[in-house]
């Protein structure tokens, strides 16, 4: 198959399982750093992939100025484009992936952070007097936690805040490893992608995890090595906000969330109601794409859908209504999306969207096929499509209610393949 797509008609007589895997984007060239695993993020972008694509675009065409991912995450592409010394702009709507991607694009003097991390230990065992209120607590927090752990957590927390300066980029990082701790110190399942407790689970000691998390992340940064001095800037924020202001690029590197994917406002619960983001997560889901928590016109949206979306859509209308509506104004929100981004993007500017197929009750979500007719729908005169296999996945096809993975067929089904998609604006 030919990967180049110029018409809509091509899109819908396209057979997605014709399109052989593409050697180039399946397989990256150099270990994974550990600056990439600094802390936990559900369904991250894989670095080579980001890698690739800012190769793909200098070599056959032009180095890009500026660079942006619209959803961000935890800093993927922004890290990337900072190794190749070119400049980044990127949002997202969760405060906890802002902080995390901030942590991984800055530069840190080794010896500063060594002097921060025995201070702050120091200054934690001079609270041991310092009284803290279990009973007070925001009771989400302690339905996670021991009165023990959430102690520790706190006195650890205030010695973080009274060593270093507020305002400072170490203070990120000592942030990040905060909440990177959290869940292991908690009575969280580990591993679950869903939120739930386990009872049989011994929490991490406090200290112990701190610990072992700052050298994680000392040893990351002193592997990485940044060519030159390019600027990062990475805003919390909807995409879709229209007090956002975005700035004129030459290459947009994303990958959206997936429709029936986290609730990523849920999974990050505990840093946004430790780190004081909000009071209740539950605030956070507003606005998020891929969110089953929203008020809309179900009627109006539908009109709004291009072809492809209101295939599925109407496909699952007969299956699930309630999903049918959620995954309507999921289409609608990446058709907005996609038409943001052609706006952001400078003449011969390129949209490189890395995304999977996803099945729901038998009616498979073709996020690829959509995508692609909504960047031909949006002045992008050419695409190309690329599939590439997932090899790190579990083979086992489908995951339970709860997010694991089982042989059930009546569950939802897992893809072991994702399409790399590229538009470019002329």
């Amino acid at each position: 198959m030919n990967n180049r797509i110029s018409s809509l008609r091509e899109i819908y007589n396209l057979n997605l399982n014709d399109i052989e895997v593409n050697h180039y984007w399946n397989n990256g060239n150099e270990k994974e750093l550990k600056i990439h695993r600094i802390h936990a993020y559900p369904a991250k972008f894989p670095s080579f992939i980001a890698n690739k694509a800012l190769d793909y675009v200098s070599e056959n065409f032009n180095r890009p100025g500026l660079v942006a991912d619209i959803f961000c995450g935890c800093g993927t592409v922004a890290l990337e484009a900072k190794r190749k010394n070119i400049d980044f702009w990127g949002c997202d709507i969760n405060p906890v992936a802002t902080l995390i991607a901030r942590t991984k694009s800055n530069c840190y003097n080794i010896k500063r952070l060594m002097e921060y991390f025995n201070k702050i230990l120091l200054a934690f065992n001079k609270l041991n007097g310092f009284q803290v209120d279990y009973e007070q607590a925001n009771e989400r927090i302690k339905y996670w936690y021991e009165k023990e752990s959430y102690i520790d957590l706190a006195k650890l927390k205030k010695a973080i805040d009274e060593v270093v300066p507020r305002k400072s980029k170490y203070y990120l990082f000592f942030m990040c490893a905060f909440s990177n701790i959290l869940k292991p110190t908690s009575r969280w399942l580990t591993k679950s992608i869903k939120p739930q407790i386990d009872p049989r689970k011994k929490p991490a000691n406090v200290i112990k995890a701190f610990c072992d998390q700052f050298m994680f992340m000392k040893a990351a940064f002193e592997e990485v090595v940044f060519l030159g001095e390019s600027s990062s800037t990475i805003v919390t924020e909807n995409f879709l906000s229209k007090k956002l202001k975005k700035p004129k690029v030459d290459l947009i590197i994303t990958s959206p969330p997936y429709v029936t994917s986290y609730e990523y406002a849920d999974l990050h619960q505990l840093s946004s109601l430790w780190l004081g983001y909000t009071d209740d997560y539950r605030k956070l889901r507003k606005g998020s794409i891929g969110s089953s928590h929203h008020a809309f016109d179900f009627k109006e949206i539908e009109r709004k859908l291009n072809k492809t979306a209101s295939c599925i859509v109407s496909r699952l209308h007969e299956k699930d209504i309630s999903q049918a509506r959620a995954v309507a104004k999921y289409f609608f929100d990446i058709q907005l999306s996609i038409k943001e981004c052609e706006t952001m993007l400078n003449n011969n500017g390129f949209l490189v969207v890395v995304i999977g197929d996803t099945e729901y009750k038998g009616v498979r979500i073709e996020n690829s096929r959509h995508i692609s007719e909504s960047l031909l729908e949006n002045g992008f005169a050419e695409v190309y499509l690329f599939k590439r296999k997932i090899s790190r996945k579990n083979l086992t096809p489908y995951r339970d209610e709860f997010g694991r993975f089982t042989n059930d067929c009546g569950k939802r089904k897992v893809y072991h393949e994702e399409y790399i998609i590229i538009g470019r604006k002329i």
